[in-house]
């Protein structure tokens, strides 16, 4: 029979708090229950050496987790929800962009360290302050194309008055491309013709950053 979490992790986060359990428990307390002949605990430490700690569990997909012998699709699905809305709690602080540096913070912890190549919007408001960050491309592990209509149009329906672009390299280079300098003139003109304010395209490697703008 699955070992569940009423006897560990629930009981210490009930009597202790979250902050006094490990990456494990907590991982294990969303996985509920471990499997026939590994309690939750042990399922959960392994995940965490899969993806060598909670910043690459983070940015696992459901298809990925599910692989994991005791984990499944159902409870991959609630370590994915869990780390989604740990983001949006993120968002919700609302953090004022201003910079190519400010556009680094917002993207570094989403994407500095995605396996594939991820394109974020990064929405503002009359105040500069982020109202969203959307995932607007996504490629394989060297190339993702900017869908540069679809930017300015997601722009639009949410209201934007400025954006910025990041997107990560996963080989580690901070080097622009050609294509990156291209999509990056394409947006700000485009942003331009549409009454936008576009303050910059960064890339970012890891914990990283390097502003396409100011490196021309």
């Amino acid at each position: 029979m699955a070992e569940g979490v009423a006897d560990g992790p629930r009981e210490r986060m009930l009597t202790l708090g979250a902050p006094a359990l490990s990456d494990a428990e907590l991982v294990a307390l969303h996985l509920g229950t471990g499997r026939r002949g590994e309690g939750v605990l042990s399922v959960a430490r392994t995940l965490l050496e899969q993806w060598g700690g909670v910043a690459g569990l983070a940015r696992a997909d459901v298809d990925e987790l599910s692989r994991t012998p005791g984990v499944g699709m159902a409870k991959a699905c609630r370590l994915v929800a869990a780390f989604a809305l740990a983001d949006r709690g993120v968002i919700a602080e609302r953090p004022v962009v201003r910079t190519s540096e400010d556009v680094a913070v917002v993207a570094i912890p989403r994407i500095g360290r995605a396996r594939t190549e991820r394109v974020l919007l990064i929405v503002l408001d009359g105040s500069h302050r982020v109202s969203r960050v959307l995932t607007v491309a996504t490629g394989g592990a060297t190339k993702s194309m900017v869908p540069v209509r679809e930017v300015l149009s997601l722009a639009l329906r949410h209201d934007a008055v400025a954006i910025a672009l990041a997107h990560n390299h996963p080989g580690g280079s901070l080097d622009p491309s050609a294509e990156d300098v291209a999509v990056t003139e394409r947006l700000r003109s485009g942003a331009r013709e549409v009454g936008l304010r576009f303050l910059d395209h960064v890339i970012v490697a890891g914990d990283q950053w390097r502003s396409i703008t100011a490196s021309r």
